[in-house]
């Protein structure tokens, strides 16, 4: 027999309401595993039935069930063996991205008595993507006149791992014109360059192709390719030249239509139309920028285009062209990094288990009747939230744990007295100016023979 979730809403509804009571109780009940992505199904993760001292024999007349917050179709525990497997495929960068740190968190619940175990199982990488390159082939048109030591830009490879196995090496083939320049640690955001190391004739070789090979620091390695076509032009000697390689800007979100972001500088030493610069994104920019953000051909202003969310896309990676008006061409290229930060711009957002609620009025004090939780979409103190309830009534709400709270019994109940509450929940950031949601939550006390004739 496998405990498993329901596809039901009721269901869903019902194992959300386990989680919360879940995050309430744990705390000293905590078990943690580990499992690597896309073990196969039945990959044995762990014997949690033993791990939290549960005898397998109770297991089915304590109601053993699992709830997650996560994809709680990943894992099942088998109710026989009290063994927690792998149910279905788990990849890794689908459940985390490139996040450093990735678990499945599960709720283990048992009533008679009720006791609730938190489980976290994390998932380790492993080497299971190749380093990638934008476009198979990137095309170069490189004048002969071009200077020795000259600099080209090149697009790296990414590697949705993390850890060694997206630590990228890069190779290219031998050849006697070009070595590659490959930017340190700590100045990732710079492209690869070509650097020309023999000076180029058009009328010896009008064309050459190099590979450029990345490779992964797994084990086993993973490798990527692109190959490189440069076209030997003649003309125009000189590229244009941006004032800075990389530029570093901060944005806040939701800056207005039409907000200056930059204005970009690049000069060319030629003259006439050969100097003459306009400005652009990339070639493979992606839609995303486009509709983020607009560069003036001339001027060379980057201003923003679209909406800009925090939530939504916290840096921006910009690569941006100078090309002159020469016959054919010639290009310079620059960084621009746009940090956005963060605005109070989300209210808090409450989820309590059930807005209608029952308890009896010969209930003991410290009865617990709802559990809420608060998130946030800002960070920092933008998304630190306190909660309040409405005063003068016989309950207090309890931080149970970290953006949970419980509403309990503070106070005796006399149904004859009162017979329903109505309670108003606040949910307030830290944010300047400060929002707030408010959930109302109606208690009613149900009635038990205290009365006699």
């Amino acid at each position: 027999m496998l405990a498993s979730g329901s596809g039901d809403p009721g269901a869903r509804r019902l194992l959300l309401s386990l989680l919360l009571l879940a995050a309430w109780e744990t705390g000293s009940n905590h078990v943690h595993y580990s499992v690597s992505e896309e073990a196969k199904h039945g990959t044995f993760v762990g014997r949690i039935a033993q791990d939290l001292g549960l005898e397998l024999a109770e297991l089915v007349p304590r109601l053993f069930r699992v709830a997650s917050k996560d994809r709680g179709d990943l894992l099942e525990v088998n109710l026989q063996n009290g063994i927690l497997f792998v149910n279905s495929r788990i990849d890794r960068e689908e459940l985390c991205g490139r996040s450093a740190e990735c678990s499945i968190h599960l709720e283990v619940i048992v009533d008679r008595p009720l006791q609730v175990f938190h489980v976290e199982v994390e998932v380790k990488d492993i080497n299971d993507n190749p380093p990638v390159f934008p476009a198979t082939h990137r095309n170069l048109f490189i004048s002969e006149a071009r200077a020795l030591e000259s600099h080209f830009s090149l697009e790296g490879a990414s590697d949705a791992d993390i850890g060694e196995n997206a630590l990228l090496t890069y190779r290219l083939t031998l050849n006697e014109y070009f070595s590659l320049e490959v930017p340190s640690n700590d100045e990732q955001v710079k492209p690869l360059e070509l650097v020309l190391k023999k000076r180029l004739d058009r009328e010896v070789a009008s064309e050459l192709l190099l590979v450029l090979k990345a490779t992964d620091g797994g084990k086993p390695e993973l490798t990527g390719t692109v190959k490189i076509n440069i076209t030997v032009l003649d003309a125009n000697d000189n590229a244009p030249v941006f004032d800075k390689a990389v530029h570093r800007i901060k944005l806040l979100e939701n800056a207005r239509n039409g907000t200056l972001v930059i204005r970009l500088n690049a000069s060319d030493l030629d003259e006439g139309s050969n100097g003459h610069i306009l400005y652009s994104f990339a070639t493979d920019v992606s839609t995303n920028t486009e509709a983020s953000f607009r560069i003036d051909s001339n001027s060379g202003e980057i201003r923003v285009n679209g909406k800009i969310d925090f939530e939504e896309t916290k840096l921006w990676k910009l690569q941006i062209e100078a090309v002159d008006k020469g016959n054919p061409p010639m290009f310079g290229h620059c960084t621009v990094l746009i940090e956005v930060l963060d605005i109070n711009d989300n209210a808090p957002e409450l989820l309590v288990t059930s807005l209608l609620l029952s308890i009896p009025e010969d209930a003991p004090l410290g009865t617990v009747i709802t559990l809420i939780s608060v998130t946030d979409r800002d960070i920092g103190s933008n998304a630190q939230v306190t909660c309040s309830l409405t005063p003068h009534v016989p309950f207090k709400l309890v931080s149970t744990f970290k953006n949970y709270y419980s509403l309990v019994l503070d106070s005796p109940l006399d149904r004859e007295k009162v017979s329903e509450y109505a309670l108003a929940l606040i949910a307030k950031d830290g944010g300047s100016p400060a929002l707030s949601t408010t959930a109302s939550v109606s208690v009613e006390v149900a009635d038990v023979n205290d009365n006699a004739p």
